[in-house]
């Protein structure tokens, strides 16, 4: 019989697979929701279900609650990074008619914005193999996504992606260097609490439509809440805490690729044989950007 530790080492090797797979399915649920929900009220439900159910299980686990204005201070700013500003982006670029492969792309960017960030405000040393991995990992994203990719005329979402680009960025560091210590089931109830009070008068003023509870929504709104918000996050969060900032960058690489064969599996999207190709440079380059031990 494995003894305990080896087990939990092996379940834990495991979780930068999980991570990338639920990620992943992000876009997915965006498809899903949003033709019958616009951005911001999709997401300030979103935030507003997920922070209660944080709190409630904060309460009942006995999680340790921020101690401090500092502490509160910093999850807020991680929430306004890696949520607000980059699912915000990700939302509004996607609901202005920006095709899923050029917010792909463009969000796909966020390992070498990461690693550059990381090197220069966390010290983390970078290497020459490290950036040969990260413009690999780049190029095979380009080839995924390269069919569905179309800048035409969309300013607006180009902007929606450089915001969302630069704050899971920032926000995924932020959260390494200054919130490492808080719990995370009391701080993703923080954080989620934040955002929905940032969305909700963005969905009262600026959304013009209104969400159509079909259950294609309600499906897409509890697959994001669960699976998204509750999973992915802590263990983006985890992993975090567990490597280097750079390391798990490079894990967002995976997500095209992992997105465009749900897509395929789904709604029947193109996948030939360069996007295969892709895939194949996207794991070297992934492989090669990791950070040694």
């Amino acid at each position: 019989m494995a003894a305990p530790a080896a087990t939990g080492a092996r379940g834990a090797a495991l979780f930068p697979a999980l991570f990338v797979l639920l990620w992943s399915t992000g876009f997915i649920a965006a498809k899903y929701g949003l033709p019958y929900a616009p951005p911001f009220s999709f997401l300030f439900y979103r935030f507003a279900l997920v922070s209660v159910l944080m709190a409630a299980l904060a309460f009942v686990t006995g999680a340790r609650r921020p101690r401090s204005l500092r502490e509160w201070r910093d999850l807020a700013l991680v929430a306004l990074g890696v949520h607000a500003l980059y699912l915000g982006g990700v939302f509004v670029a996607l609901d202005g008619g920006m095709a899923a492969g050029t917010s792909a792309m463009l969000v796909g960017m966020q390992p070498i914005l990461t690693v550059v960030l990381a090197h220069y405000w966390l010290g983390e040393p970078v290497r020459i193999r490290q950036w040969a991995g990260l413009v690999l990992g780049l190029a095979g994203v380009w080839c995924v996504v390269r069919l569905k990719v179309d800048f035409g005329g969309a300013l607006s979402g180009l902007v929606a992606s450089a915001i969302a680009l630069v704050g899971i960025s920032v926000g995924t560091l932020y959260q390494k260097r200054h919130c490492a210590h808080v719990d995370l089931i009391s701080g993703a109830a923080v954080q989620y609490a934040v955002c929905a009070a940032v969305f909700a008068p963005l969905a009262w003023l600026v959304d013009a439509r209104p969400v159509q509870w079909v259950p294609s929504f309600v499906f897409a709104l509890s697959w994001s809440v669960l699976v998204l918000s509750v999973g992915a996050i802590t263990l983006l969060y985890w992993l975090l805490r567990h490597g280097a900032a750079a390391n798990v960058a490079r894990l967002f690489y995976l997500v095209p690729p992992v997105t465009a064969v749900m897509a395929w599996l789904l709604f029947g999207e193109t996948l030939d044989a360069l996007a295969i190709a892709g895939m194949a440079l996207i794991c070297l380059g992934v492989a090669l950007a990791r950070r040694p031990a």
